[in-house]
């Protein structure tokens, strides 16, 4: 753990030494209002929560994350510094780890200046705060599945456009696997159980619960599962890429 400690500081401070992670955030907030309170009409509403918040959170990070992954790996491929960091007396998983960690450590913090969204609709009216307790849960742990996806998929290229494009691609995929359009295509020839299980996979099926404060434990499984089945695919593409 001592390792993966060392890591995480060095990568989290590593994103506020560079304009990075203070155009991330901006653009975060920023897009977080536009979204709430025009495109979600949170005023003509007149009700007290932030489901306009959160139901926009899979399109934020679908372009916001992959940004944010893009040079997790690739630059450090790109730069030869990868093999610095291998040589460091840590495992694989624990670099993985340090790496994803830090990131997702990031994403909480963007998360938190979001704050005055919850002081105003508590403002406003008299919200259910145990479920926009839970609205932000879900957010971080969706997060942390785009992050992981992102991480591994960062590692088998080292370009980072290229990374951006692969991860968007595959993030789009699990987001629209619940989508109706996607499930009608299946309908047509597939048996019942492949839908259930491709309408599974989706963020959107397993997210919205959650932003509306029902805490299912499905539903932290499946993100849970996501996560450290991407982490683990990760290290198994840096050990196989390291003497590139």
């Amino acid at each position: 753990m001592r390792n993966v400690w060392i890591l995480f500081k060095r990568e989290l401070s590593g994103y506020f030494a560079t304009p990075i992670a203070y155009v991330f955030i901006v653009i975060f907030l920023f897009l977080s209002g536009i979204f709430t309170f025009y495109l979600g009409n949170f005023f003509p509403r007149n009700q007290a929560d932030l489901l306009p918040f959160f139901s926009f959170h899979p399109w934020l990070y679908l372009f916001l994350i992959p940004a944010l992954t893009m040079r997790l790996w690739a630059e450090e491929r790109k730069s030869g510094t990868i093999e610095l960091l291998l040589t460091l007396p840590m495992t694989m998983g624990q670099a993985v780890a340090g790496k994803f960690l830090a990131a997702w450590a990031f994403t909480a913090i963007a998360l938190v200046f979001t704050f005055p969204m919850w002081l105003t609709v508590n403002y406003l009216g008299e919200p259910d705060n145990g479920t926009i307790l839970a609205g932000y849960c879900g957010s971080l742990l969706m997060a942390g599945g785009f992050l992981a996806i992102g991480s591994c998929l960062s590692a088998i290229t080292k370009n980072q456009v290229i990374a951006f494009v692969i991860t968007v691609v595959v993030c789009l995929a699990f987001v629209l696997s619940g989508f109706p359009l996607v499930l009608d295509f299946f309908r047509g020839w597939a048996p019942q159980v492949i839908i259930e299980t491709i309408s599974s996979f989706s963020f959107l099926t397993h997210f919205n619960a959650l932003s509306r404060g029902v805490i299912d434990l499905r539903d932290i499984v499946y993100f849970v599962t996501l996560i450290t089945f991407w982490l683990f695919a990760n290290a198994i593409i840096i050990e196989m890429k390291k003497a590139d």
